[in-house]
């Protein structure tokens, strides 16, 4: 259910009560708070009740150690049912990146997180909407730090990752796939700025050459974009985060999902923080995103299994 002082209980309790009869859902959070979120109960769903919440000085909308810890604690207890394969597929409500760090956790998200815990050196994070399907080379870092994580073996595992989620999970049996460039106009033939020239050109050369797969670029990231929504393209290699959120987010503030590819199970979660400004009044918060979530991931799991 994600950071309890979040909008998490809140969205999931309306999400499943409009999704009864599309899986077995499986709720891991604090009952209590569930309880105290939104306006109804959850029907039809099995609560994993951890318990790990004060319920002293409890508030909707406050960052805390305590519940970043707890957050991170039902992740714990996710991984270990999708280990016992009683599980088959994960969907994170949002976690507060200062309240897991408050909590002793030194990760930058989930994405991270599962990483670790998974022992996955490489994850890719794609962005969907119902229009566009975007994934990233770098994450969550500063915008500094960008050019310089920019390495050609990040460039083509990312692609790697898309390509065969498109085929594997989306069903696409050509992919085509567009790359970004990270600086305006693609630099222009290295008029502005040189990552083009000798880092992302070089990436595509040995791409095409490694693993025959349709690819084009680097091109302006504005370019790549909008030719994807339009269907040139199956897909978009972003450089960097916001390059990929604002047209995602854009495109279908509702709609939006993020999917881990290169984990060893099917993880998808809302296009959306915590929101703790909406918490402060529960009821409040549109459940839109996690129930696309809810649904991809069924999708991609059952797409799994016929594999």
């Amino acid at each position: 259910m994600g950071d309890p002082s979040g909008i998490g209980p809140d969205i999931t309790i309306k999400a499943l009560n409009r999704l009864k009869g599309l899986a077995d859902f499986v709720v891991i959070g604090d009952g209590w708070v569930l309880g105290k979120a939104g306006k109804g109960k959850l029907k039809d769903a099995k609560i994993i009740d951890l318990n790990n919440v004060s319920h002293k000085g409890f508030e909707f909308g406050k960052v805390k150690g305590e519940y970043g810890r707890a957050s991170m604690e039902y992740l714990d207890k996710a991984m270990q049912l999708l280990k016992n394969r009683e599980i088959d597929c994960l969907v994170t409500c949002p976690i507060s990146k200062e309240a897991i760090n408050l909590g002793g956790f030194e990760y930058s998200g989930h994405t991270e997180y599962l990483s670790c815990k998974s022992a996955v050196k490489d994850v890719t994070m794609m962005l969907l909407s119902n229009s566009l399907k975007i994934s990233l080379v770098t994450r969550h870092i500063p915008l500094k730090d960008a050019p310089g994580k920019i390495k050609g073996a990040n460039i083509l595992k990312t692609v790697e990752h898309t390509f065969k989620a498109l085929r594997q999970l989306f069903g696409v049996q050509r992919p085509k796939i567009a790359i970004c460039g990270i600086n305006p106009h693609a630099s222009d033939n290295g008029l502005i700025g040189e990552e083009e020239n000798k880092t992302i050109i070089p990436a595509i050369k040995k791409i095409r050459r490694r693993l025959r797969i349709n690819i084009d670029g680097p091109l302006p990231a504005d370019s790549a974009i909008y030719k994807t929504k339009n269907k040139s393209y199956d897909a978009v290699v972003a450089m960097y985060h916001d390059q990929a959120l604002i047209p995602l987010k854009l495109s279908g503030k509702f709609d939006g999902v993020n999917l881990t590819l290169g984990l060893p199970f099917i993880r998808t979660s809302p296009l959306h923080g915590v929101a703790f400004d909406i918490a402060k009044k529960p009821g409040l918060a549109n459940p839109g995103s996690l129930i696309a979530a809810i649904k991809l991931a069924v999708k991609c799991a059952s797409s799994q299994k016929r594999d």
